[in-house]
Order: structure tokens, then C-alpha cells, then sequence
């Protein structure tokens, strides 16, 4: 069934969507008079609404209809390439170059999924029809959360039973083994989504979760375990990828950014739901193999609900399936987007090719190289900023204060994560990307110095207690308000569709090497040189990735991935014209 966005106000139904931003981004003059608005806007409405579509220039129109909407301040270049005032109209409509706002202040939006609101009388629900789908998703987002805070309780009755206690090196490997697992997993996930499609990826992917999960549960050996715990991290590996991928391209343009926080969302709740679990174990020390049972039970319902699940359009489009991308847009986005966002993806596949059989050299290419460059930066500096330093040395900042059991000061610290992941998926599309991601990485800083403080300056014990607390929730509350969040959502939407796939898989295993790295370093790192210059090392990483963020990344919110891959790549442009 078509979820019919309300086809009849295409262009005023966008700009009624957008006056309720008014409070976040001040209303800024059109830049066309409001007789040339009403007279495009009868045009609009029937090109994009008719049976029958009347010849019409979709591209000339599409630019502007840029010009109509309020609350945008792009830089708008001439072909002389002269910069112009924000907002002022250029002459030679159809010359105009539309580039991304590098400052990320009132970036557009195409309306999508904004009109269905108008038909509930007033309430926005424009997410709603792709909602279901990134929904059902993110329970693989849920499942690498599980598979994290699983091994954090029961670790000590596994050595016990499997009789490997007291061998620091082992208990180490059954905890990490499926770091190795993942990173082979995110390298080859690239090619799987470009033959096979996210969907069918995401199912067969699956596989080796449950038959991880059930291997490690019925473990009666060492290497049982270690072949568990493996097979679990080839298909957190894979799914860390796709997830991403696949909510950013079947997500409305206006939404992508709050759904896209649905990643984080479930590793919160997959981390807390196996904490939780854990508290158990200290009492039963045969509890741990009903967790890893359990843990097959969210991969069967991530198999039978991504059979109802849409694929993405875009990779329909790429092979060839034209019919059911357009059905697909229908469902998620609304009949009235069907010929527009048809027509995008056209000109961008177009230009790149349909040939799926992309090269990893390709990365090494312009303007790929560039985007592969941010992506695998963002998660060197996201690691190397302490998450999981912090998270590990969690529970001790817990046990000074009194709180003896670590799966408890675990739980603490998941419901603040939560706690942050939820404020982001408020703020996502309303304050932007780049503006997050700032603003995430400068409360991390901080709370890292604050800490820093109570360990390294003379103050009484209950203040140096409270001051330990509050650093480290407070850095725990903003990195899942932007650095954790933000820096998986932002990688697909700069990379080309091409190449969005190979862009992510590095990018991600770019992530599992520094995680890896992080987690073998840290303790040693501590116990040379003490908690304050450890943690100050993270503070001074956070506060480079602000300055990073600041310098090289662009605001994506309320574009669509073609509009923000043609502003990127200039030749696009240049065939657009």
C-alpha cells in the first residue's frame, strides 16, 4: 500500500514543514517574491502530481524550488565562480551551482516526509512509514551491544567451568577474539551489499550470530568458546556496516539523522538488557550459558523481520529493478517523491556507472580518497579519545564510592549512554551533525579534565569521589550525543553511491583496529604512567577531534545523498548542467 504524502502541496507543503524550525533557525526572506512563488507553485504542483507528467525541465525546477524555501543560507557561487550575498537570487537560474553550507547553520530540506504530518492534522509523522524498517535493523545493533556487555559479569565462572582460570591471556582472548572476527567482517561487507543489496545481506549475515551465540553457549572447551566468540564477531563485523548503511538510504531526507540514532539506540539497550542479565550470574555460575542462548533469540527475529523489510531504492535503481524502487519509494517516502527522488538517483547512477564491481583502489581516488580519509579518521579519533578506556576503568571510579559490584556500576553507566543516544535522536535533525559532534567531543574534554582534577590535585576524598562520578557520566552522556552516533550516520552520507559500501567497510575496520589497540594498550598505559596523564590524553584527543570536526566536516542535515554527493563532486555538477 502507497503511504500518499499529501501530493497536492508539494512545494507549500515543504514550507509548512519547515516553519516549525523556526524556533532552532531564524525565518530568513524568500528569495523570490511571493507572485512568482504561487505561480511556480500551481506549476509544481502539477508536474509532480499528474498521472501523466507534462514535459517539464524536473532539474530546473529542482533548483528553484531551493530558492523558494525559507530558512536556508547557502553560498550560492556564480559561474565566474564570485561568491554572493546568502540568499540573493542569481541571475541564470539554471546556472546556479547549489554547494553544501560548510558551517552547517539552516541546512535545507527536501521535505520529505514532512507532508504526511500535514494529514494528521498537525502532528509530524512523516517517519513513520520507514520507521518499521530501520527498526527492525537496528536489532542487529542491538545484538553488538549484547554481545559487548555479555562477556563483562560471567568472564570469571567461564574460566572456572572451561578450565582455564587464572590465565590472564586466554581470559583476554575469549573476551577480544571477536574484535578479529569483526574486522575481517567489515572488510568484506563491502562487496556483499554491492551483489547482494543491504536486505538480503543483513539476513544471511545472521548466520553466524546465531550459530556463534548457540557454539558458545553449549561450549565444553576452550576452543569452542574462542570459535564462538569469532563466528559472533564476523557478523557483528558485517552488521556494523550495514545498519548504517541501510537506514541512511531508505530513511526521508528530513528524518535520516534521528532514525540513523537508531544504531546507537539499540547498542544501549543491547549492552543494558545484557547487564542486566549478568547481575544474575554472580549467583548462579552456570547463568552465562542461558545469556549466550539467549542472544540467538534477536538474530531469528532479525532473519523473519527483514523478510518484510524494504531494500533500498538506491540499490534497486543500481541493478536494475527500476518497478521496485519506484514501489519502494511510494511506501517509505510517499507517491509524490516517487518521479523526483527516481530522477536523482538517476542522474547520480548515471554519472558514476551501474557497475557494482567496485574496486577497493577506488578509495584511493578522487574525491572517494577524500571521504575514505574523513571516515577512517573519525573512528581513529573517536577510539583514541578513551570510550573504552573509560567504560573499563568505569567500574573502579564506581567502587570508590561503595558501589561493590561491577555489573551494577555497569549498569549505571549503560542507562547514562542510553540516556545521551535518546538526546541525540531529538537533536539529530534539528541541530545538525557537525553542530553535535562539536559540541560531543568538547564535554568529552572536559569531563576528562574534570577528572583529571580530582586525581591530580589536593582535594578532600568525598569531593575527589564526586568529581570522578560526575567527569566520567558526564563524558559517557556526550559521546553518545554525538561521537558515537554522528560519526557512523555521516560516513554514508558523504561517500559516493558508488562506493558507499567500501567506504564504510574501511572505515569500520579502521574503527576495529583502534579498538583493539585501545583495549590491549590501556591497562599497561595506566600502569606506567598513572589514571590523570592517561585521561588527559584523552581530553587533548577529544578536543583535536572538536577542531577536526569543525574543519572538515560539512553540515548533511536535510539534504539528500545525491544532493550532498552532487554539491561534493563537481563533475556531477558540471553533467547536471
Amino acid at each position: 500500500l502507497c503511504v500518499r504524502a499529501n501530493p497536492v502541496r508539494a512545494p507549500t507543503a515543504t514550507m509548512a514543514a519547515r516553519a516549525s524550525a523556526a524556533a532552532v533557525f531564524p525565518f530568513r526572506p524568500m528569495a523570490l517574491n511571493q507572485r512568482s512563488h504561487r505561480k511556480l507553485s500551481s506549476t509544481s504542483s502539477s508536474a509532480f502530481c499528474s498521472r501523466k507528467r507534462r514535459t517539464l525541465d524536473a532539474r530546473y525546477l529542482h533548483r528553484h524550488l531551493f530558492l523558494l524555501r525559507p530558512g536556508r543560507r547557502d553560498l550560492r557561487v556564480s559561474s565566474e565562480g564570485k561568491g554572493r550575498t546568502r540568499g540573493e537570487p542569481e541571475p541564470g537560474g539554471p546556472d546556479t551551482q547549489t554547494l553544501l553550507d560548510a558551517d552547517g547553520d539552516a541546512a535545507g530540506d527536501d521535505g520529505r516526509g514532512s507532508s504526511v504530518g500535514d494529514a494528521a492534522g498537525g502532528m509530524d509523522l512523516g517517519w513513520l512509514p520507514a520507521f518499521p524498517h530501520a527498526l527492525t535493523a537496528s536489532m542487529a545493533n542491538f545484538l553488538f551491544g549484547y554481545h559487548i556487555g555479555v562477556m563483562n559479569g560471567p568472564i570469571e565462572s567461564i574460566a572456572r567451568e572451561l578450565r582455564f582460570e587464572g590465565d590472564t591471556f586466554l581470559e583476554g582472548l575469549v573476551v577480544s577474539i571477536f574484535i578479529a572476527g569483526a574486522f575481517i567482517g567489515s572488510i568484506g561487507s563491502g562487496s556483499l551489499v554491492d551483489n547482494l543489496g543491504c536486505r538480503r545481506t543483513l539476513q544471511i549475515d545472521t548466520i553466524p550470530l546465531i550459530i556463534g551465540a548457540l557454539l558458545s553457549a553449549h561450549a565444553d572447551s576452550t576452543d569452542e568458546m574462542l570459535w564462538g566468540r569469532f563466528l559472533v564477531g564476523l557478523g557483528i563485523g558485517v552488521n556494523t556496516v550495514l545498519v548504517p548503511l541501510y537506514i541512511s538510504e531508505v530513511s526521508p531526507t528530513r528524518y535520516r539523522g534521528s532514525l540513523g540514532t537508531l544504531c546507537q539506540i539499540g547498542t544501549c539497550l543491547g549492552i543494558i538488557t545484557s547487564l542486566c542479565l549478568g547481575i544474575l550470574s554472580e549467583n548462579d555460575p552456570h547463568w552465562w550459558r542461558v545469556m549466550l542462548y539467549i542472544a540467538s533469540i534477536p538474530g531469528l527475529i532479525l532473519i523473519f523481520g527483514m523478510q518484510f523489510a524494504v531494500e533500498s531504492p538506491r540499490w534497486l535503481y543500481k541493478v536494475g529493478r527500476l518497478d521496485e524502487a519506484k514501489r519502494v519509494i511510494c511506501t517509505i517516502w510517499g507517491q509524490s517523491e516517487v518521479d523526483s527522488s527516481i530522477e536523482e538517483i538517476q542522474s547520480v547512477i548515471k554519472s558514476n556507472g551501474t557497475d557494482s564491481g567496485t574496486g577497493w583502489l577506488e578509495l584511493l581516488v578522487e574525491p572517494h580518497n577524500k571521504v575514505a580519509f574523513i571516515g577512517g579518521s573519525l573512528f581513529v579519533l573517536q577510539q583514541f579519545a578513551g570510550i573504552n578506556g573509560v567504560l573499563y576503568f568505569s567500574s573502579l571510579t564506581f567502587q570508590d564510592v561503595g558501589i561493590s559490584s561491577g555489573a551494577l556500576a555497569s549498569l549505571f553507566v549503560g542507562i547514562t549512554n542510553f540516556a545521551g543516544a535518546l538526546f541525540a535522536l531529538y537533536l539529530m535533525d534539528k541541530q545538525g551533525r557537525q553542530r553535535l559532534l562539536i559540541g560531543s567531543y568538547l564535554g568529552m574534554a572536559f569531563s576528562m579534565f574534570l577528572v583529571v582534577y580530582a586525581i591530580s590535585f589536593s582535594v578532600d576524598e568525598q569531593t575527589r569521589h564526586n568529581l570522578s562520578i560526575l567527569g566520567t557520566l558526564t563524558y559517557i552522556f556526550t559521546f553518545a550525543l554525538g561521537a558515537g552516533p554522528v560519526t557512523g550516520l555521516i560516513i554514508p552520507e558523504l561517500s559516493s553511491a558508488r562506493i558507499r559500501a567500501k567506504v564504510l567497510g574501511f572505515s569500520f575496520s579502521v574503527h576495529w583496529v583502534c579498538n583493539f589497540l585501545v583495549g590491549l594498550f590501556f591497562l599497561e598505559l595506566v600502569e606506567r604512567f598513572g589514571v590523570g596523564p592517561v585521561y588527559g590524553t584523552f581530553g587533548g584527543v577529544s578536543l583535536l577531534s572538536a577542531v577536526f570536526a569543525m574543519y572538515f566536516i560539512i553540515e548533511t542535515k536535510g539534504r539528500s545523498l545525491e544532493e550532498i554527493e552532487m554539491s561534493l563532486d563537481p563533475s556531477l555538477r558540471t553533467e547536471d548542467k
